[in-house]
């Protein structure tokens, strides 16, 4: 190479590395915000695992109180009290929470619970299950 050439030539491995530097810093801002992403996902499924659970208990304590009692509907107030008390501190919101009665021994067990770690707005959300008892009314 001539003198004029290497002259033209300087500096552009520095070139390079700044841009390969700044390629680089993009794809590592994008992995960052996908893992942010995933621990948000980990965190809703956390919160419907545990309103699932809270679902199920209260279909528990309803056939524990038929059990208990002579084979007629149990009242879900009473079991509602005592479900809530224990749950209640469980997932943020979930006070709100009820147990319904429709018609013969059938129940509509409603999980309520506040997921604003994602945003101000406050989203709710809701899980619904329903309890089917052979008891009498």
């Amino acid at each position: 190479m001539t003198a004029g050439n290497m002259r033209s030539a300087e500096g552009f491995t520095l070139v390079e590395a700044l841009i390969a530097l700044l390629i680089l810093s993009f794809g590592l801002l994008g992995t960052a915000a996908m893992q942010l992403k995933a621990m948000q996902g980990v965190h809703v499924s956390y919160q419907r695992s545990l309103a699932t659970l809270m679902a199920s208990d209260a279909n528990e304590r309803l056939w524990a109180e038929l059990g208990e009692g002579d084979g007629t509907c149990p009242s879900r107030g009473r079991v509602q009290d005592q479900w809530l008390v224990n749950w209640s501190q469980a997932l943020p919101g979930a006070a709100t929470s009820s147990i319904t009665q429709r018609g013969d021994c059938e129940y509509l067990i409603t999980v309520t619970w506040d997921d604003d770690r994602f945003g101000p707005e406050g989203d709710i959300s809701t899980l619904t299950y329903v309890a089917r008892l052979p008891g009498k009314s």
